[in-house]
């Protein structure tokens, strides 16, 4: 069964929960990189995930350190898929999920595995195997609570010890990534037990800190309890190093925690840190590019697609190399339709076209988009579905445009293609990249079409709500038949003032 570990990260097997831990075992994978990430909530993560967070990275792992079964995390020390929320059962995001996402991008021959402990509210005495009982025993109910979801008696460094020594079974522990500080302000010890935590960890572990680079991470500058005593750690502790918080926010609600997209920015600075101190240079990215042509039965670069306008769906963008330069995500590399792109998109022939079927929850493809101005648009699609729970959401940017979308029951087959009503959604003129991310399993997809809602015919009449604006005409065969000018209201007020008065004096001379 172990046979070929590596080539188990890929499968489907491994991303169901395959056990690791039985009485056989293959030498630890080297190109599995393990890291440990202990501190408190903010290390836990407080923000709601968004659908980008949710999107499965296939080298991005955990080890269970609690049960979650709606997660199907159900055994400890077993290694899941890394979805939000990795320290507890909810729906948040925290600093690790984009290191862990942002190393994997960036070491495309690894995968990245976290062992995540984080108590909220909990001094680093909650980590020292000498104080955590003494503190627990006069700490509040609360903050007892959390530390015993990872274990029962609250002792969360025989929690991170034992799922560390599992861990090496199979890979390589290769860091520690740390966010805690903010109970501690006052405590003049708290640089020595940080240390401390660390050096007990790795000698359970027999392991040195020459080789484990520990990186901690500042504290909410705009918050209550911002020092420079995280930026000194690498004063008194070897190979650690720190990640910034500047111009990172917070969430408005508390002096304590960041908002989303500062952990997400976090979660790369953290990255960053860690890439120097393995000294592992970042791949060199190769950016995704606009899908333009197949030639000679490959994908060739062209121009961004334009808004207003239709987006056929089979042409998602060129995946590049490096972090956040995949173009679309599928579950596996075959494309079941044998169609068009030789890719591991799903792509089928219909009606002289193409559409993109067979799909998954969890899968999303990318555009790079050109929208013209800003503005309300309205989006239709056009699709096929034999499933009352298929769906998809669209996102500019990995921001959500709007609420998911559940599509139609169009037919029995999926044959049956219909054009929809998605919504309106509200874009910023410039260059974007739209996300069409799968949300519900098996909707066929062949279109969508964006329209300016500024526009509007009224009695024979182009007016647009913006600046006026001319506009090319073309017939069906694609030949331009001429120009239209659209009109704002002010301006066609006064044409059809001046155009009254041209009849006017035409009346009369007539007359």
């Amino acid at each position: 069964m172990f046979v070929g570990y590596s080539k188990l990260f890929a499968g489907a097997a491994f991303a169901l929960g395959l056990s690791l831990f039985g009485t056989v075992h293959a030498a630890p994978d080297p190109n599995f990189h393990i890291y440990i990430a202990y501190g408190q909530s903010n290390m836990g993560g407080t923000a709601d995930a968004q659908s980008a967070d949710k999107v499965e990275h296939p080298r991005f792992k955990i080890f269970a350190t609690q049960k979650c079964s709606g997660k199907g995390r159900n055994t400890l020390g077993e290694v899941y898929p890394a979805v939000p929320s990795l320290f507890n059962c909810g729906n948040t995001i925290s600093i690790a999920d984009w290191f862990g996402r942002t190393m994997a991008d960036s070491m495309p021959d690894v995968t990245v595995g976290i062992i995540p402990v984080a108590i909220g509210g909990a001094s680093i005495k909650a980590f020292d195997k000498d104080q955590y009982a003494s503190y627990l025993a006069t700490a509040e109910s609360w903050l007892q609570n959390y530390a015993k979801e990872y274990a029962s008696d609250g002792n969360v460094y025989k929690t991170i010890v034992d799922i560390a020594k599992k861990a090496q079974q199979v890979g390589v522990i290769k860091g520690f990534i740390f966010h805690q500080g903010e109970t501690d302000g006052g405590y003049s010890d708290w640089p020595k037990i940080v240390k401390k935590t660390r050096d007990d960890i790795l000698s359970a572990l027999d392991m040195g800190s020459d080789t484990v680079p520990f990186v901690a991470g500042e504290l909410l500058r705009e918050g209550c309890c911002y020092s420079d005593r995280v930026s000194k750690l690498p004063n008194t502790m070897d190979n650690t190093y720190y990640a910034s918080s500047e111009g990172l926010g917070g969430n408005g609600v508390d002096r304590y925690h960041f908002n989303h997209d500062a952990y997400v920015t976090f979660g790369k600075r953290y990255a960053e840190q860690m890439l120097k101190a393995v000294n592992r240079a970042p791949v060199e990215p190769v950016p995704q590019q606009p899908f333009g042509k197949i030639e000679n039965g490959e994908a060739v670069a062209g121009e961004p697609a334009a808004i207003p306008g239709k987006i056929e769906v089979e042409n998602y963008d060129i995946t590049g190399v490096g972090s956040g330069n995949n173009s679309y995500k599928d579950d596996d590399s075959e494309n079941k339709g044998k169609a068009y792109r030789n890719d591991g998109v799903d792509i089928e022939e219909i009606d002289g076209g193409y559409a993109v079927g067979y799909t998954m929850e969890g899968e999303w493809m990318e555009y790079t988009v050109n929208v013209k101005t800003t503005g309300d648009y309205s989006v239709k699609a056009r699709l096929a579905s034999g499933s009352e729970t298929s769906g998809f959401q669209l996102l500019l940017d990995d921001k959500e445009l709007g609420s998911a979308f559940t599509a139609p029951k169009t037919g029995e087959d999926w044959k049956t293609y219909e054009e929809v009503n998605v919504g309106d959604v509200k874009l910023t003129e410039g260059k974007h990249v739209l996300k069409v991310l799968i949300t519900g399993n098996y909707v066929n997809l062949d279109w969508f079409e964006f329209v300016d809602k500024s526009l509007s015919i009224a009695r024979g009449h182009m007016q647009v709500k913006s600046e006026p604006r001319n506009y090319m005409v073309f017939d069906l065969m694609g030949v331009c038949v001429g120009t239209v000018r659209a009109l704002n209201t002010n301006e066609a007020v006064q044409q059809a003032k001046e155009n009254f008065k041209e009849m006017k004096n035409l009346y009369v001379k007539a007359k």
